[in-house]
């Protein structure tokens, strides 16, 4: 994922900021005396071709053998093609009982058509989805680079229409969502109110985009490598902060690895699994063999 990518991670600081206050407030509110935390830990895609060398010799199916290593997929494909009834049954009888898809809004519908009538194609593709059932995990709304606060009022009708389908994470990329606190609060309080999760993306070249705001008792997380060995230390640096929304109320746990070779994520996907069982006693299901 080339986006928010730098020439020089050493020039920049990956050190991950304070959370927000209203984070700490909302998650107080969903605190539980007896709960386990739901986490989903997983990589963008499956292609082979991108994930040289993670595949075994002779892997005929590569989604069969994704599955079986980690219990989620960022389903970055949904993007570029909006799937059928069809593609989705055959993806979901290919994966165990345990594992989630977390599709992707289709570019028809975020990009090209802006979020402006587009509620055939929105209902067709919440149609399809619902069909992974007890496997569709939440289904994640980015916008174009160039969507701006002024559009609020559009971003917020597609929100309310398409929340009341299915579950739904929204990421905005513009820097004009991050700049002005009073265009911040308007989109919190929007996504709060429709139960909407807050994409935090963690990435080298866009700093802003780690606001820390949670809208539900779930974060939503897109972690973005640079290919160098501080990747490694900015996720021993996740896993204490998940540490700490867990104790504060954190309810579920949606993390997502690219890198800009994405050759590497399954390799620090499995090196997050294993840091977050260590830390917080939990059994995520990640490769049967250590990758790292």
């Amino acid at each position: 994922m080339k986006f928010g990518s730098v020439e020089d991670p050493t020039a920049v600081d990956f050190t991950l900021p304070p959370t927000h206050p209203d984070t700490l407030t909302l998650l107080d509110k969903h605190k539980k005396k007896k709960r386990d935390l739901e986490v989903y830990v997983g990589c963008a895609k499956w292609n082979k071709q991108d994930l040289k060398g993670f595949y075994p010799r002779g892997t005929k199916d590569e989604l069969v053998y994704y599955a079986t290593q980690f219990n989620s997929i960022e389903l970055n494909g949904t993007f570029y093609n909006s799937p059928d009834k069809a593609q989705v049954e055959t993806w979901k009888g290919k994966t165990p009982a345990d594992f989630k898809f977390f599709p992707k809004v289709p570019q028809s519908i975020s990009h090209y058509g802006r979020l402006l009538n587009v509620d055939e194609k929105m209902t067709a593709f919440c149609d399809a989805i619902a069909l992974f059932e007890e496997k569709l995990g939440v289904s994640f709304l980015q916008l174009h680079d160039n969507f701006k606060p002024k559009d609020f009022d559009r971003l917020a009708t597609f929100i309310k229409k398409f929340a009341k389908l299915t579950p739904l994470a929204v990421e905005v990329r513009n820097e004009e969502w991050f700049a002005d606190e009073s265009v911040r609060q308007k989109l919190w309080t929007l996504l709060e109110s429709q139960e909407a999760a807050n994409v935090l993306v963690d990435t080298a070249g866009r700093r802003d985009m780690l606001h820390m705001r949670l809208t539900t008792p779930t974060a939503f997380i897109r972690y973005v490598g640079a290919n160098h060995p501080t990747d490694k230390k900015r996720l021993d640096d996740w896993v204490t902060r998940i540490q700490e929304w867990y104790d504060a109320g954190l309810q579920s746990l949606y993390f997502f690895v690219h890198q800009n070779v994405e050759l590497e994520s399954p390799l620090l996907s499995a090196y997050f699994i294993e840091q977050l069982n260590k830390a917080l006693g939990l059994d995520v299901r990640g490769p049967s063999e250590k990758l790292f």
